[in-house]
Order: structure tokens, then sequence, then C-alpha cells
């Protein structure tokens, strides 16, 4: 078969279609590539073309409440700050670290109102026009998948803005404050998006993170996910079909208990198949594979262990591509433990599984 543009071999993958190799896409830490380009990596090259792998474009809006961003301390380490979503966050100085959530800033119902018609307030900055003027037509004379990012759901609610515990108790006792949150998520979010199309530009596919598990068990049941959460995905799964873009969703952890539900949806493609946490990419095949494509599910702990990860790989790939729908990655995103020449041996080896 001839060599596809990126945008035609993701494409394809979407739709189970013929391609001539697996599309490969992934997130490496920003420490991973200082190591790489300690190790041999040029500067000034993007890792994803060192190793050819696709290169998707993903265009993000802002539907925050843009509350002030205060510095309250800084030491040799971290950094406490507000952020635009109302928490108090320490942000270490390491490259690859996880920032902290002290606070948020509304941990219940009775800040929301304020927090919503921040969010419901239109400031044309909220698009970064900038951007999409002067790269837009490169991407698409490049051949590149562009994606919009959609910001919304209990992944970024509860890890943003509202806290954990707040919010699954908030999903218990008010129903209803949880369904008005992740409405106006939804509905800021895409009319931020619709605007960028209103303005000429195209694009492939949606994408939206939803992390709904953690290590073998979803956060919430099936019957809480279909009344509270399984409306709103559905909602944007069918804005992008109606204006003919493919879809895809990001839940990390334990979602199989959910999967049955969020297949109705209609969404075309599951990332990242965690499997740490329990999730089985050929049980995933077996039960959704002529409904879903999916991407992802090497998992990340072995990457540091060529032997581990070869076989790993030759063990996954050649079953999950099989009738088409797979894009190879990590199941979560290539951390720093992964040396130049480790991502050299699992680049070459995915190219040459990944033929067809």
């Amino acid at each position: 078969m001839v060599q596809l543009t990126e945008r035609e071999r993701i494409l394809r993958t979407y739709r189970h279609q013929e391609i001539d190799r697996i599309a490969m896409c992934d997130t490496a830490w920003a420490g991973t590539v200082k190591r790489w380009q300690r190790e041999g990596l040029p500067l000034g090259m993007d890792w994803r073309d060192y190793f050819g792998f696709d290169k998707p474009v993903f265009f993000c809006t802002d539907n925050s409440p843009r509350f002030a961003c205060r510095t309250l301390e800084q030491t040799e380490r971290y950094t406490v700050a507000t952020t635009k979503w109302g928490a108090t966050q320490r942000r270490f100085n390491e490259l690859d670290s996880t920032p902290e959530n002290l606070s948020y800033y509304y941990c219940d119902s009775d800040r929301w109102e304020e927090a919503k018609a921040a969010m419901l307030t239109y400031h044309e900055d909220r698009i970064p026009w900038k951007d999409l003027k002067e790269n837009y037509p490169r991407w698409r004379a490049e051949g590149r998948f562009l994606q919009l990012r959609l910001w919304f759901g209990f992944d970024v609610v509860h890890s943003h803005m509202i806290g954990t515990e707040n919010f699954l108790v908030g999903m218990y006792e008010e129903p209803e404050w949880v369904t008005d949150v992740f409405d106006t998520y939804l509905t800021t979010t895409l009319d931020l998006a619709q605007r960028v199309l209103d303005a000429g530009y195209e694009f492939d596919g949606v994408f939206w993170y939803d992390d709904m598990g953690y290590k073998g068990a979803p956060f919430f049941s099936p019957t809480a996910y279909c009344e509270l959460l399984k409306p709103f995905h559905k909602r944007a799964v069918d804005w992008a079909h109606e204006r003919g873009m493919v879809t895809e969703m990001h839940s990390c952890g334990f979602i199989e208990p959910l999967l049955a539900d969020v297949v109705e949806t209609g969404v075309e493609m599951l990332n990242p198949l965690e499997i740490k946490a329990g999730m089985d990419p050929f049980r995933l095949k077996a039960q959704y594979g002529d409904k879903l494509a999916f991407h992802g599910g090497i998992n990340a702990q072995l990457w540091d262990d060529i032997d581990k990860v070869k076989a790993e790989m030759e063990r996954i790939i050649p079953a999950m591509k099989e009738g088409g729908g797979y894009m190879f990655a990590s199941d979560h995103s290539i951390p720093n433990s992964v040396s130049f020449e480790n991502m050299k041996e699992i680049s070459a080896l995915a190219h040459k599984l990944g033929k067809y």
C-alpha cells in the first residue's frame, strides 16, 4: 500500500479501514525529552520526527472562570499559587513533578454560581486566534490530523475545580448541581469550538480527558455514569458527528464496568487502556472491537526494561492491529526513566510490528 499522510492514517484507524502501518501517537514528559537530548536527540528536533511518530495537533480554548493567578509563596523547591480554576496549588520545581492542590475555591454548590457566571462570559482571547492563523495553513499542508480539545466531564471538574471527595459526595447528595456543572463546562467548551469552526477552520476530530477510574475500579457506578455523565458524553459525540468529526475519549484507570454505556454514546476511540489499573486490551478488543478503536495499552512501567517492553509489544500489537482500529502508545505517557537507546528500539519495533 502507498504511504498515507498522517491525517489519512489516523482517520482510517478510527474507521477500521486499511492503512499502511499503525498510527503511532504518544506524549513524552518534558524531563524525558531533556534526557533524550543529553543522550543524542538533536537539539531543536521534535522527538516524534526523529522516531517516526505521527504528530496530531491539539487545539485548545479556555473555558475557565479565569480567576486571578497569584503567587502566594516561592521557595527553591516549590511555588504556591492560585489557579484560573480557583484552586490553590503547590507546584514543585522539578520538570516532571505533579502539582498538589492544597485547597479549592468552591468546594460545594454554595459558590458555584460565581464560577458559572464567569465561565459563561465570553472574551475574545479565550481562543488563541494568533496561533491558529499562523499555523493552520502549515498544519493542513503537512497532512496533520487536527483535533479540537474539549474541556468538560468528571475528571477536569474534580481535579481542577472542586476536589475529588467534594464532587463525589455531590454526585450522591446534589445531583442537580452536578448536572449543572457538567452542562456549564460542556456548553462553554462547545461554544468556543463552534466559534473556531464558524471562522472557517476545519478540524478532523475532538478529544477530551475524563479519567473515570483508579486501580481496579471506577470512581462511581454505571448507574451514576448513566444518570449524570453519559448524557454529556453523548452530547459531545453528537455535536462532533453532526460536523463531520471523529471522537476520542481519554480515561485513565479501570473503567471496564462503564464501557458498555460509554460505547452507546457513539465515541469511536478509547485511550489509554491503562494496564497498570487492570485494563485488558485483549478483553476490550473481543468485547468492543467492532465498535471502538483503541489507542495505547503498552505498560509504561516496562519501557525502561527493553526486553520486557519488547516482549509486551510483540504480545499486544499483532493482536490489537488485526482488523484495524489500533493506535500505538504507552498506557499513559513516556516517563523519564526511558533512555534514548530504549526509545530507539521501541520505535523501531513498533514500526516493524505495525506494518500491514
